[in-house]
């Protein structure tokens, strides 16, 4: 039978297998707790990048598993033997996706792994900028502060706005309707109209329609071509003046120029950001915006947590051993 498609004209290298152990080589290219590093070795004979091995991934590797690290063209045009790589984490941003679908190399992250973690932490953001914690919290430390000049939004019954309902948007709707009763009104074009059926919300025909309607707004959406800058100041200033923005998804979603400027004139209450475009944050490139004291920044630690590193560390294993295995 003639091939279908250029897939199939691509010949699987053949796995990579220890002498020592006779179990699959994985090569890993990032630091990971040494829990993680243990239930490796069950499963591989594990290289790391202080191996004396390590120096050859490029042209040895068949299975590689990534955290932070990029995957360029160039790398995967270097590992001719490539076959899987693993990537702890949904995002795969750092990968060249193209580069890897015309080798077939194949790509496993790990949706949903880190759901719980990141959802707890937009609920965290949420809280301590409708509450103003951060700005409560310097003020004490200069003088003390009368409990009559601490002012906050509360959150019961308020309209959640998600855009993007996967995994952890799903999580965040939730956690808000369990805590505050929420009223969530969620938007997501790929996803079928009868995803979520045990919550109580309503589907948004636009995203407009989201930020129109939300007392808090959370971004729970891939950056891409489509995305980026989703919120601008077009769209800030369409929100209401006590609405909370939340992005803990990418960095680049939020135009941040903007997001600075709506915050300056008040348009909205307040930000909380796990995601930047520059990673880590620094200084000298939010200075201006962490001065406005109802902003909450943090490094994008939404999956910072030691339980959920594991997790997602086990399932980037499991989803690699499980792909080799349908290919013996």
């Amino acid at each position: 039978m003639a091939p279908t498609s250029t897939l199939d004209l691509i010949q699987t290298p053949p796995l990579e297998f220890s002498s020592h152990t006779g179990k699959p080589i994985l090569y890993i290219l990032d630091q990971f707790p040494p829990p993680a590093i243990k239930y490796a070795r069950i499963l591989f004979h594990v290289i790391l990048p202080h191996d004396e091995e390590f120096r050859h991934w490029r042209e040895n590797a068949t299975a590689l598993l990534i955290r932070n690290s990029y995957l360029t063209a160039e790398d995967v045009s270097s590992c001719p033997n490539l076959i899987a790589v693993g990537k702890h984490g949904v995002g795969i941003e750092k990968i060249d996706q193209d580069a890897c679908a015309a080798r077939g190399i194949k790509i496993l992250n790990t949706p949903g792994a880190n759901a719980r973690a990141v959802a707890e932490l937009v609920l965290t953001l949420t809280m301590t900028v409708a509450r103003q914690i951060r700005s409560i919290t310097i003020r004490q430390t200069l003088a003390p502060v009368p409990k009559e000049s601490c002012s906050g939004l509360t959150l019961y019954r308020k309209k959640i706005g998600i855009l993007g309902m996967g995994h952890i948007g799903r999580t965040v709707a939730e956690m808000f309707r369990g805590a505050f009763d929420a009223d969530i009104i969620a938007y997501d074009p790929f996803m079928p109209a009868i995803a979520w059926p045990h919550i109580i919300h309503s589907r948004a025909k636009t995203y407009e329609e989201v930020i129109f309607a939300s007392d808090v707004l959370t971004v729970h959406m891939p950056l891409t071509t489509e995305t980026r800058d989703l919120i601008s100041y077009n769209e800030l200033r369409q929100m209401k003046p006590t609405a909370i923005l939340i992005n803990a998804a990418r960095g680049g979603i939020v135009n941040e120029c903007d997001l600075e400027k709506a915050l300056a004139e008040g348009l909205i209450w307040g930000a909380g950001l796990d995601c930047h475009e520059e990673e880590p944050p620094t200084k000298e490139r939010y200075g201006k915006l962490w001065g406005n004291l109802n902003v909450v920044s943090t490094p994008h630690i939404g999956a910072a947590t030691a339980d959920t590193q594991l997790t997602c560390a086990k399932m980037a294993m499991d989803n690699i051993i499980k792909y080799l295995a349908t290919l013996n």
